[in-house]
């Protein structure tokens, strides 16, 4: 039913403030979305964001009045971003904390005869709870099964559908017999539009951990070329430095007049490495040795007592009887 002149132009007044409001906003796709799940990622998003749907002639043409009235606005980039099933969710916030909450708002969903599969299904292997006479079936989707106590079991693991690929009659019905609901459908990010740059959603899967790591494997090359070419740069001299330094302590080492205060605990180490053996675990061995033989010696010398001692307990030494 198409929306009458009073509701178009609260539509366009209302997109347009938000484009005046907002710096930033994603375009999502919503395909497979229901109006209960929408709801549901509104409210969660209420105080942070705002979500605007609508068909996509009426946002084109806002956007492009919108532009009119303000020459000097990037706005212009999302006309083209207006293709297929879309909305927009504007923000000022944290761009992160919001990709957050639209990817953790999904939900299952059965796979329907035609749907392009969003992701790989694989069935895992055991029983089915499908009686034995269902067996023609799996075997017309060269499923290999046993009869295991009356009821039909996969020997193996199943790739049933592969991701990018329509859903078949034949594997949405085993789906359905086995009440499988293998795809989670929310809002998909499809572009990010961020104080007049527009790029893909991808981007903010780039963490601060990411790009340290990135920097620092690009340090380490730049460094290993500066060192093989005899350029110095930031990155090699802290290397040229230790390599140095290296080279001054081996000759030291093997001077016998001439030394500095940091070769010194080089040279001690080498004479006798023990100095910097650590106390904990061996320093306690011997003690632990040693207790057992005294411990030994003192049983001797109890054995050895009674030998000299007479029948009444004296020590031998008494008279004679």
């Amino acid at each position: 039913m198409p929306l009458s002149a009073e509701r178009k132009a609260s539509y366009f007044t209302e997109f347009k403030n938000l484009l005046n409001t907002y710096a930033k906003c994603f375009i999502v796709e919503i395909d497979n979305v229901g109006s209960k799940q929408l709801q549901d990622t509104r409210k969660t998003l209420r105080g942070k964001a705002e979500v605007l749907m609508g068909k996509n002639t009426m946002m084109r043409k806002c956007i492009k009045e919108y532009v009119e009235e303000n020459p000097e606005s990037p706005c212009v980039q999302l006309i083209d971003e207006c293709r297929g099933n879309v909305g927009f969710v504007f923000t000022n916030g944290d761009l992160g904390a919001i990709k957050e909450v639209l990817e953790a708002n999904t939900r299952p969903a059965p796979a329907k005869v035609g749907s392009v599969a969003p992701t790989d299904v694989i069935v895992e292997k055991g029983p089915t709870g499908c009686d034995p006479g269902q067996t023609a079936f799996f075997q017309t989707l060269q499923i290999a099964t046993k009869i295991t106590r009356g009821q039909i079991e996969m020997v193996a693991d199943t790739h049933l559908i592969v991701k990018g690929d329509k859903v078949t009659a034949s594997q949405a019905a085993l789906l359905q017999k086995l009440d499988i609901c293998p795809f989670l459908y929310g809002m998909s990010l499809k572009s990010v539009y961020d104080n007049g740059s527009l790029f893909d959603a991808k981007v903010l899967e780039i963490t601060d951990d990411v790009l340290t790591a990135q920097f620092c494997e690009a340090l380490g090359i730049l460094a290993s070329i500066s060192l093989a070419a005899g350029f110095p740069t930031q990155a090699s001299v802290p290397h040229s430095l230790v390599n140095a330094f290296k080279m001054v302590l081996s000759v030291t080492i093997e001077l016998d007049t001439y030394s500095f205060a940091e070769a010194d605990q080089y040279e001690e180490y080498l004479k006798d490495p023990s100095k910097f053996a650590g106390s904990g675990g061996g320093g306690g061995g011997g003690d632990a040795a040693a207790a057992p033989v005294e411990e030994e010696e003192e049983e001797e010398e109890e054995e050895a007592a009674p030998q000299g001692g007479g029948l009444f307990g004296d020590d031998g030494d008494g008279g004679d009887y």
